[in-house]
């Protein structure tokens, strides 16, 4: 395995630091997210006002956000329908399974589509697996359900060599390109 799939393009505190002039600058119209700990904390499923204030700046400059989840189509479904957003559920990432699914059915090149999340073993080598830009986010809380521990653990030690590889990587408030 190359450490290129886990390595982010880009890496952002939050994803709400994800700003539309960025998005547009770099031609992206659409954003593929992670629900859990991206998007909304896991245990908070009722989201933020910051959060909605950023899907409205986003939906004011026609950036279409679309969730990418290994959840059930029922629990993302539930997570989701406040915020009116489309999703692709039992995404098998790091499959780009959902990604992929996404370009087909939306018509969209891989140059206008980033996939932001908060695991470089599932989100960034997702989205390295489908040929698109990656955006890594800190977790928006430091608890995860139970099924995320063992991949964290991994991801921990990930972490060291890519970080090592790549001292460039530091979390930033707005898109850098490295």
């Amino acid at each position: 395995m190359r450490l290129e799939y886990f390595t982010p393009t880009f890496m952002v505190e939050r994803i709400y630091d994800l700003t539309v002039d960025d998005l547009k600058t770099r031609g992206i119209t659409t954003v593929l997210a992670d629900l859990d700990n991206t998007l909304l904390a896991w245990n908070n499923p009722e989201g933020t006002p910051e959060l909605r204030e950023w899907l409205k700046s986003l939906r004011d400059e026609g950036i279409e956000l679309i969730v990418i989840s290994n959840n059930t189509t029922k629990r993302v479904a539930k997570a989701v329908a406040p915020l009116n957003v489309k999703f692709v559920s039992w995404s098998l990432k790091p499959l780009p399974r959902g990604i992929l699914h996404v370009l087909k059915t939306h018509d969209l090149t891989k140059e206008e589509v980033i996939m932001v999340g908060d695991q470089m073993l599932t989100d960034v080598w997702a989205a390295h697996s489908a040929g698109i830009r990656s955006v890594l986010v800190k977790r928006l809380v430091e608890s995860d359900m139970w099924q995320t521990w063992i991949n964290r653990a991994i991801e921990k030690q990930v972490k060291k060599v890519v970080f090592k590889a790549h001292p460039q990587l530091k979390w930033e408030k707005k898109l850098r390109d490295n």
